[in-house]
């Protein structure tokens, strides 16, 4: 009989793409209260890679990604990831804009190889993982940094995203290393 290995617990990143400044902040307030405290917050980019989102979230978006400080098994993304979803419907309520997608969050996971972003959308190198939702590893970590592929987004080719990856994929190895020790 063959053994199975239980996956170690990764790290919940997620990523906002809010139509200004007031939504962002009451996303993350709504992300922290649904998923408990950062660890990490990023500063505030442009998102301005695509228009893909312009109709929905409206011309001038913002990105900013926040590292949950519990970990968590990484078989629950698809959970979370309908959880995002219905917290962004919610928000588009609350928030009142005449858009209709005033903030998207984009949960992922990092392990400390790879940084996993779950989507509804499948394509080829996207693999079911139940619950109506997909994931892909959009980003490797070899010989020392961040890698992007063939597939991965053009704004997650940045080096400004690979910065907060690497303090977000750090602070997971200590929590990894600290939970050994115990």
């Amino acid at each position: 009989m063959w053994k199975l290995n239980v996956p170690k617990p990764v790290k919940l990143i997620i990523g906002i793409l809010a139509a200004n400044n007031k939504c962002l902040n009451t996303a993350v307030d709504v992300l922290i209260d649904n998923f408990g405290k950062t660890d990490f917050v990023s500063d505030i980019w442009p998102f301005d890679k695509t228009d893909y989102y312009k109709n929905q979230t409206g011309p001038r978006i913002l990105r900013q990604f926040i590292s949950m400080e519990r970990l968590i098994d990484p078989g629950k993304l698809a959970k979370i990831k309908l959880k995002t979803n219905k917290l962004e419907q919610k928000l588009a309520k609350m928030l009142v804009l005449p858009l209709p997608r005033p903030v998207n969050m984009d949960p992922g996971l990092i392990e400390p190889s790879k940084l996993i972003l779950a989507t509804t959308k499948n394509y080829s190198h996207r693999i079911y993982i139940g619950k109506s939702i997909y994931a892909e590893v959009t980003l490797i970590f070899d010989k020392g940094r961040w890698r992007p592929l063939e597939h991965t987004y053009p704004d997650y080719r940045q080096q400004c995203y690979f910065d907060f990856f690497e303090k977000a994929r750090t602070r997971l190895l200590q929590q990894l290393k600290l939970s050994r020790a115990v």
